[in-house]
C-alpha cells in the first residue's frame, strides 16, 4: 500500500474557509478520480508557532502505479486549483510513504 500525505501549512486568517473547502470539495474530487482507496485529514499538533495551523492530508492507494496514474492524469489541475485559491496563505510539500508492515 502507498500513501500520498500532502502536508499544508495554511494562514490562521484563511484556516476555516481552507478546512472546509478541503472537507467538502478538494479531497471528495481527489477520491474521485477512483486512484485512492481512502482518504483522512490529520493536524499536527505542536506547531502554533508557525503563525498558522498545519494539516496532514493522507491518501492511500493499492500500489504504485494507481499513484503515478493520479499524478499524470489529474495531479497538476488540482494542485492548480488549490493555489489559485489560497494564493500566498499556504506552504505545502508532498510526501509518499510505503506501508511496510
Amino acid at each position: 500500500m502507498i500513501i500520498y500525505n500532502v502536508t499544508v501549512n495554511i494562514e490562521a486568517d484563511i484556516h476555516d474557509e481552507w478546512l472546509a473547502w478541503m472537507k467538502e470539495l478538494h479531497i471528495p474530487e481527489v477520491m474521485r478520480t477512483g486512484k485512492f482507496t481512502t482518504s483522512r485529514i490529520l493536524r499536527i499538533i505542536g506547531d502554533e508557532d508557525s503563525g498558522g495551523k498545519t494539516y496532514s492530508i493522507q491518501y492511500s492507494c493499492n500500489n504504485m502505479s494507481d499513484f503515478l496514474e493520479y499524478e499524470h492524469d489529474h495531479a497538476q489541475a488540482l494542485r492548480a486549483e488549490h493555489t489559485a485559491k489560497f494564493k500566498d496563505k499556504f506552504i505545502a510539500f508532498r510526501t509518499l510513504l510505503e506501508v511496510v508492515d
